[in-house]
């Protein structure tokens, strides 16, 4: 199969399933940490191709949730200035593999071209655990949120 560069959030329940269902199709995922990866914005760009702005962003970020920052209102240049300063907003998580890269795992391109057929039912985008998580909206490193 491909390689995988897989940027997840570390402890991410979500991100663990994600991961292995990638290497569960015979995929050399090499796993880094989305929240300590030094970002700019032309690195982080491409991963989001076409998406509106806010489908750029992680819904279940503590700034989000707490209205602080509104995804629907940015522009371009404004989101990833954000997400350059706090990581947490990311949407997750990002992936990048010969096949281009991306964000987030709902049915794509990128992911047909992985092999990943997500059944209607089958959520693995969300949280993996009914009410907040700490783990999937905190950075478990340390680092503030």
């Amino acid at each position: 199969m491909s390689s995988v560069l897989f940027y997840e959030k570390p402890g991410c329940l979500s991100n663990a399933k994600q991961r292995a269902l990638l290497d569960s199709l015979g995929h050399r995922v090499t796993v880094r940490n989305l929240l300590a990866e030094p970002w700019t914005a032309e690195r982080l760009r491409p991963f989001f191709g076409a998406l509106p702005v806010p489908d750029w962003f992680n819904s279940s970020a503590p700034r989000i949730k707490q209205g602080e920052v509104r995804p629907e209102t940015l522009d371009e240049s404004t989101a990833l200035a954000l997400m350059l300063d706090d990581p947490l907003l990311i949407r997750r998580p990002l992936i990048e593999s010969e096949y281009g890269c991306g964000c987030g795992f709902e049915p794509s391109r990128l992911l047909t071209a992985l092999g990943v057929t997500l059944s209607n039912d089958q959520d693995l985008q969300s949280c993996s655990r009914s009410g907040p998580d700490p783990r999937c909206a905190l950075p478990t490193d340390g680092a503030a949120a």
